[in-house]
Formats: C-alpha cells, sequence, structure tokens
C-alpha cells in the first residue's frame, strides 16, 4: 500500500458503527504555520494550589501517598465538579424529555508533586505509583458508593486537549451511570465474544503483532498487498503492547493494552504496573520525538461496575486510549461523525518506532 496516497473509510474493528476517513491528501492543504506548545518547566510556582507547600490553596486531600508532607501524588476533590455528591433541586422535564441525578465524584489526581514535570520525564517507579493510585481510588469509590456504575480516569495536557492547569494532573470522575462509548465496547465486543468464542481486542494484538499475509486482486492474481508482522506495534513490553490502531481517529493515536487477556483494569498487578510504565513512558517518549511537545488526552476504558459485569470478562478487555490532539475537529466532522485523518496509520506508527528511545 501507497502510505503516503490513501483515501479511504475505515470500519472500527471494536464498534462498527464508527468509522474513520483516512484521506493523507488534507495534509497537503495550505495552513497558517504556528508556534509550537510551550510548557511551563519550572519545578514550583507560588500561586500553583498543585504545588507541594501549597496544600492549603486546596480543598482536604481525600487520598495522597505517602501520607506525609512530602508527598508525590495527591488527590482532592475538584472544588469545580461535573459531578457531585451534593444534592441540587431536580429539574422538570415534559413529554420525552428525560434527565438523571448528576451525582457521582470528581477528584483531581495531581500526579507530582513537581509542577512542569512532563509524563515522559517522569521515573517508570513513579508511573507505576501513579496507575496504581487510580487503581485504588477507582476501587475504594465502587466500594464505598453503591449507586456508581463506571469510574473514569482521564488526563487533559495542555489548553487543546482542555487543560486548564499547567501543573501536571489527572482527573477522577465516578458516574451512575456508563457512557455511551464505554457501553458500545463492551456490547460490541461481547457479540464477537458470543459468534467467535475470542476476545475481538486479544485477536487485534495478535494480529497486530503476528499477521502475514498476502492480498490479491481477484481477477489477475496480482499481489495487491502485503501485510509486514508488528506493522502497527509501536511498543512492546513483558505485558503491554502500544498499538497504532487501524482506524485511528487522531493521527498520532495509541493504545496500550495487556498482551494476555483482562477485562478490569482493578486486577493489574505491581509486576504488570512495572511493566506498563515502562511502556508508556518509552511511548510517550517516542511521541515527543516525533510529534514534539505534544498536547494530549489519556483515559482508561475497564468493564464497568454493573450488576452483570462478570458476564463480559472473557469478552472484553482494558486498555489506555492516547489521543494526541495535533487538529481541531471541522464541520464535516462534527456533522458527519467521521473522523478526518490525515497521516497514514502505517505510517504514523512506522514513524513511532524508528525514534530513539534511551533507557
Amino acid at each position: 500500500m501507497d502510505h503516503e496516497n490513501i483515501r479511504e473509510i475505515r470500519i472500527d474493528p471494536i464498534v462498527p458503527t464508527q468509522s474513520v476517513l483516512i484521506s493523507t491528501a488534507r495534509g497537503n492543504r495550505p495552513h497558517k504555520e504556528e508556534l509550537p506548545p510551550t510548557r511551563d518547566v519550572r519545578e514550583y510556582v507560588e500561586s500553583c494550589p498543585f504545588c507541594r507547600g501549597n496544600e492549603h490553596l486546596t480543598p482536604p486531600a481525600s487520598f495522597q501517598v505517602p501520607s506525609t508532607e512530602e508527598w508525590e501524588i495527591r488527590a482532592v476533590e475538584n472544588p469545580y465538579p461535573i459531578l457531585s455528591d451534593v444534592p441540587l433541586p431536580p429539574g422538570v422535564t415534559q413529554g420525552l424529555q428525560q434527565a438523571v441525578e448528576g451525582y457521582g465524584h470528581h477528584e483531581v489526581i495531581i500526579d507530582h508533586s513537581n509542577h512542569g514535570i512532563a509524563l515522559d520525564q517522569m521515573s517508570e517507579q513513579h508511573l507505576a505509583l501513579l496507575f496504581a493510585f487510580y487503581r485504588d481510588r477507582m476501587r475504594f469509590l465502587y466500594n464505598t458508593d453503591p449507586r456508581i456504575r463506571y469510574v473514569l480516569v482521564f488526563k487533559n495536557f495542555g489548553k487543546a486537549a482542555g487543560g486548564s492547569m499547567p501543573h501536571t494532573h489527572s482527573q477522577l470522575i465516578a458516574m451512575p451511570i456508563v457512557p455511551h462509548n464505554v457501553h458500545d465496547e463492551v456490547e460490541y465486543s461481547q457479540g464477537f465474544y458470543q459468534k467467535n468464542g475470542s476476545c475481538i481486542f486479544c485477536t487485534l494484538i495478535d494480529e497486530a503483532m503476528s499477521l502475514q499475509t498476502t492480498a490479491y486482486d481477484r481477477r489477475s492474481g496480482e499481489t495487491r498487498q502485503y501485510y509486514v508482522s508488528g506493522k502497527y506495534v509501536v511498543e512492546r513490553g513483558r505485558h503491554f503492547v502500544a498499538i497504532k490502531p487501524f482506524a485511528s481517529r487522531y493521527e498520532w493515536e495509541v493504545h496500550i493494552l495487556p498482551i494476555k487477556h483482562q477485562s478490569n483494569f482493578l486486577q493489574v498487578t505491581s509486576e504488570e504496573l512495572d511493566d506498563l510504565a515502562w511502556v508508556l513512558r518509552r511511548t510517550m517518549t517516542r511521541l515527543k520525538a516525533v510529534v514534539g511537545e505534544v498536547q494530549y488526552n489519556y483515559f482508561i476504558h475497564t468493564v464497568p461496575h454493573v450488576e452483570n459485569s462478570s458476564d463480559f470478562a472473557h469478552s472484553f478487555h482494558w486498555h489506555i486510549e492516547i489521543c494526541p490532539r495535533t487538529s481541531i475537529p471541522s464541520g464535516f466532522e462534527l456533522g458527519s461523525g467521521l473522523f478526518i485523518n490525515t497521516i497514514s496509520p502505517e505510517a504514523a506508527a512506522s514513524q513511532l518506532r524508528q525514534a530513539e528511545v534511551q533507557d
């Protein structure tokens, strides 16, 4: 395949109702050059409420590690919550209108005491601690609030990704509902399992790491495309693999998944988190080497906390989606629901693999 000239609509294999338009020619259209985003690299900022020593500027910690003044990671209630356990007067709905109480929990997780440190600059030990922190906060909220059906952990880094504070941080929102995109992933993956007897995520991992085949033109028998083993793999560790999705919504989107089947992020072990930290740090280093000071979102998708969650144990596969924000959705994307990707996922994966990474 000519990765320099692609125009095709790719169907998402996980959720087939979602499609992505790969149009590499769109990347050649005239556009105004913009200055690369800058990052505040200071270790401490006196006015920043997230810096160590400024704890009086935030609500009390709901959890921190360690539990001393020399904390490394700290969670506080978001003073401007999207959802809250503080009740509000119910609204009035009419006819077909429906509404659910905006109940839940919203926490800010201060990833590091260092104000300006980037994810790829954090030690692997610290990254493993951060994801253990996520896991433990999620487990705590599920165990203490029976109304919670889903806890979403996410990170907005940079203004283009919705970040409002320069100090590195993540967020956690516990909801009484299951988000529709997680619901769709769960439902479609269960359908695949019922039909094929295997996890679709595991199948995609196997294909990404080992698929090697030749496609022929039906009429002439001419070789049309050759799939090289591992062409979607960006990074691989002992327990985790970073993959460039075939139907990538964003030019530099990367997903990280456990190689061995695992449906629930809460089941991840310390040994596995050490490997996740290694894969994540190297993946972010590759992204920075290719894209520069990248602004991004990442989030964890795991099995919902519902009564029949055990039904999805064999069909769903928890994962992290990293979505660098190098472009702004256009009217076509908003109107059609089709993301436009101007870089071939195969070419993007190749560039990321070729980036130099130092251990």
